[in-house]
């Protein structure tokens, strides 16, 4: 499916924002060519990240698929993508890999800055498993021998 945007046919199933900016992300090793949003739901869809998770009334992380909420304790994030608007700096967003105890992968998706969503913020920041994948981790020096 195809959305029209000044008159544009831009594959973007994943649309959050009232119209399309090409976005920028930091890059990891999995994720070097994806540079949109959608590119990167799609390579984590692909990857077995599929369900779409959000935040319940009661502050929960929330899976449709299950009907089942997930308290912090039960979230692992095993990795995030932070996404920039080209031309607008409060078209942010970032992405959440998502893996839980009850053994669902998926993803969640929140913007940053003046448009973050308070129940997802709150509910990330009680998560205390949070990790990031860097292409190249730095090597740490060996000792200087005195």
């Amino acid at each position: 499916m195809a959305v029209d945007i000044y008159h544009k046919q831009i594959p973007d199933p994943c649309f959050l924002f009232s119209h399309y900016k090409r976005l920028t992300m930091q890059t990891n090793s999995k994720t070097d060519n994806m540079q949109t949003l959608s590119e990167c739901i799609n390579k984590l869809v692909m990857d077995g990240y599929d369900v779409d998770f959000k935040i319940d009334e009661k502050g929960k992380l929330y899976s449709p698929r299950k009907e089942k909420s997930y308290s912090p304790e039960k979230v692992h994030i095993v990795n995030f993508f932070r996404f920039e608007g080209a031309s607008d700096p409060d078209e942010n967003a970032i992405l959440y890999a998502i893996e839980t105890d009850g053994g669902e992968k998926g993803t969640l998706t929140d913007a940053y800055g003046a448009y973050a969503d308070a129940k997802v913020s709150k509910f990330i920041q009680m998560v205390e498993d949070i990790s990031k994948k860097t292409p190249n981790p730095i090597p740490k020096p060996d000792p200087v021998m005195h």
